[in-house]
């Protein structure tokens, strides 16, 4: 099996009395479900013989399973059309048919803000004094924010919001350091019905500028900066300048978090004190305290139809700008509160922390997931390694933290610095492990089972997309485990391995493309920019298939198991970018002519950026040229996408269309056979790459 090849054994047998205990099991023996291949066979297919079963049977038996709350009941789980019909699903009547644009629940009216922060807010409800999040700072300060004050703070915002203008269907950009009110934005948007834009707060300019520009919000949640490695990470003059770049953005509201904005403890925007001022535009800057503090806290949540966009997330294909996914208020609620619950155990005393920003899927994920049950989330700012490398497990031990989520990459990083930063902590808290993003290697998970889970805690390794803001595929906590494993289909998702034909491999052990053979209340119901690129990134290989654009494999013994894109998207430690993202920066330099980025292998990341450039005809190579272009990346899109190596050659092998045969560069990088060269239109210029300057 490729890099998976060897990993015959199961290593994590769940205790008995801890399987039982489950949520899982729980559901199980509700519905008199004997088995996990029976448990997948009732939730993402029509058994024959059993009536209750299926894709639409389990997401109309989850609403009230999960008691998800819907103001206005819906009509149908999806469409009002047979479920043996999915090829007739029409959306609304326009016209447009089949799994691509299925309506789930029509004719409901819900919103996520009330299910995750108004009912447990509510005078009887015994959730209402629980604390909703724990939050630490770099520093080591500390927050603990409840449910009620949540609500009046994400009052308080919807209120500010509708001031300036914001109402159902407008976009609000999230550009805002991991501090606590970023829950209360995010629950605020929702409450007047904006769609929420949450942008990492890593990107550089152009980065944010592009997203910004797409989106078109005119209101930007930004904060003076953030603390990371025991440094102050400035944030305003990016937001500034991708403002400037990208316009739309009337209101800018700034958090202070530095000291340094004009109601902080700085220095008021003067000079004279020991917190350097904050670049301002009085014409469009306001700060928090001023914008969202003075508000009412009182606020009556928007009921909104099922099918009411959410959030705006965006993920990077291989070729042009970011795609804009596009998520509802019914959609996202049920497959996060899904996740958390079955996959993740979810329990009343539970303290839930993930590492995300607000502005990766998994960060919305975590707290709409939790917050759905009343659960704790816990949040941290800064660095994995600060100001020692122990930092995530004296969090673990001091919060008494029971799921814990990670990246394989972070936990290589954490790996090499040895046990013994481990072992001087109480981990026993822990009950469950994550991980999503990338592949595993074998070793680095079973040093994440065995050092950091004791052995006992099963690694609930992950795998969907923003796209879904879920998984398709992962494991349940009551199952046996192999290194590496994806355990199978998540409940209700209707998920397949083919070949290139389309037919399905995956009883025959054979390495295929990861697909989605119907659809789930999640899945984007087109993207921003408009149903034509979504029709073509996701359905254009087969008909009625999603194509998620992953290589997979099940293996003999019915583990599922993935081995990286089959696109040329480049998977950096968990965030995916597109090489066009990277290339535009390269480009835009005036002594380069053309550039190419691929992802290569990387101990660390999981995945580095390797960049080639062609210069322009005037230009010579030089050191000095090779690492201004390499800081001009980690400037724009983050440090983790700076190319591990520049390279300057004379031309780049390409179709007879001109495309640019990234596949080919990869494969020359790692010394590996290129494969098929049939279409190059100057195969010369593999010879070019093989000895680049």
């Amino acid at each position: 099996m490729d890099e998976y090849e060897g990993i015959s054994e199961v290593v994590h047998e769940p205790d008995p009395e801890f399987a039982e205990s489950t949520n899982v099991a729980a559901f199980m023996r509700e519905y008199g479900i004997d088995d996990y291949e029976e448990l997948i066979a009732r939730t993402t297919s029509d058994v024959p013989g059993e009536p209750e079963s299926g894709i639409d049977w389990f997401w109309d038996e989850i609403v009230d399973y999960l008691d998800i709350d819907f103001y206005t009941d819906y009509d149908a789980v999806r469409n009002g059309a047979d479920r043996s019909a999915a090829g007739d699903r029409t959306r609304s009547g326009d016209g447009r048919t089949g799994p691509q644009f299925t309506d789930w629940y029509p004719g409901g009216e819900i919103n996520v803000a009330h299910n995750v922060v108004d009912r447990h807010a509510a005078v009887d409800s015994p959730n209402r004094n629980r604390v909703a999040l724990i939050w630490e700072g770099e520093p080591g300060d500390v927050r603990e924010v409840t449910f009620h004050e949540l609500h009046r703070e994400s009052n308080r915002v919807a209120n500010y919001l509708e001031s300036v203008g914001v109402g159902t269907g407008d976009t609000v950009g999230l550009y805002m350091p991991m501090v606590p009110e970023v829950v209360s934005i995010l629950y605020g948007c929702l409450k007047v019905g904006a769609i929420v834009v949450p942008i990492f707060s890593g990107f550089g300019r152009e980065a944010t500028a592009t997203r910004i520009d797409d989106a078109e919000p005119s209101v930007l949640f930004t904060g003076d900066g953030f603390y990371r490695r025991g440094s102050e990470v400035r944030l305003k003059a990016t937001a500034d300048a991708a403002i400037d770049d990208a316009g739309h953005v009337d209101h800018t509201v700034v958090y202070d978090r530095l000291g340094g904005t004009p109601d902080g403890d700085g220095n008021d925007g003067d000079d004279s004190g020991d917190v350097d001022p904050v670049p301002w535009d009085d014409d469009r800057d306001v700060t928090w305290r001023e914008a969202v503090g003075s508000r009412p806290s009182t606020y009556d949540t928007k009921r909104l139809p099922s099918d009411r966009e959410s959030m705006l997330l965006y993920s990077s294909g291989t070729t042009g700008t970011p795609k804009g996914i596009v998520h509802t208020h019914a959609g996202v609620l049920t497959q996060c509160a899904k996740e958390i619950h079955f996959g993740f155990d979810q329990k009343p005393a539970d303290r839930f922390f993930w590492v995300s920003d607000i502005g990766w899927m998994m960060g919305p994920w975590t707290l709409i997931g939790n917050h759905a049950f009343g659960g704790t989330v816990v949040m941290y700012e800064g660095a994995p390694d600060h100001p020692e490398p122990d930092r995530f497990w004296e969090l673990i031990d001091r919060h008494g933290i029971t799921q814990f989520g990670i990246s394989p990459t972070a936990i290589r990083a954490l790996r090499k610095h040895g046990d013994e930063w481990v072992e001087g902590h109480d981990l026993s808290s822990l009950r469950i492990l994550g991980s999503t993003g990338e592949p595993w290697d074998p070793e680095s998970w079973n040093w994440f089972h065995g050092t950091v889970g004791g052995g006992e805690c099963p690694i609930i390794n992950i795998s969907g997309g923003t796209e879904i803001c879920g998984c398709f595929l992962m494991p349940m906590p009551n199952q046996p485990l192999k290194p590496c494993t994806l355990g199978g289909p998540g409940l209700g998702m209707a998920v397949d391995i083919v070949d290139e034909a389309g037919e399905s491999v995956r009883e025959n052990n054979e390495r295929g493309y990861l697909v989605a053979r119907d659809s789930c209340p999640s899945m984007t119901k087109s993207l921003w920019s408009g149903d034509e690129r979504y029709l073509e990134e996701y359905w254009s290989t087969w008909p009625d298939l999603w194509d998620h654009g992953d290589f997979a494999q099940k293996d003999e013994d019915g583990f599922w198991f993935l081995h990286g894109r089959a696109d040329d998207a480049l998977n950096v430690a968990g965030r995916k970018v597109g090489p066009a993202e990277i290339e535009g920066v390269l480009i835009d330099h005036d002594a380069v002519n053309q550039a190419a980025a691929v992802g290569v292998p990387d101990e660390t990341t999981g995945t580095a950026v390797v960049a080639y450039v062609v210069l322009e005809p005037d230009v010579e190579p030089s050191e000095e040229l090779r690492e201004e272009l390499r800081e001009l990346v980690g400037e724009e899109h983050g440090k983790p996408f700076r190319p591990r190596e520049l390279l300057f050659v004379d031309a780049f092998p390409k179709t007879q269309s001109g495309k640019i045969i990234r596949r080919a560069i990869g494969s020359v990088y790692r010394g590996e056979d290129p494969g098929d060269l049939s279409s190059m239109e100057n195969p010369e210029a593999l010879e070019d790459l093989r000895d680049p300057a």
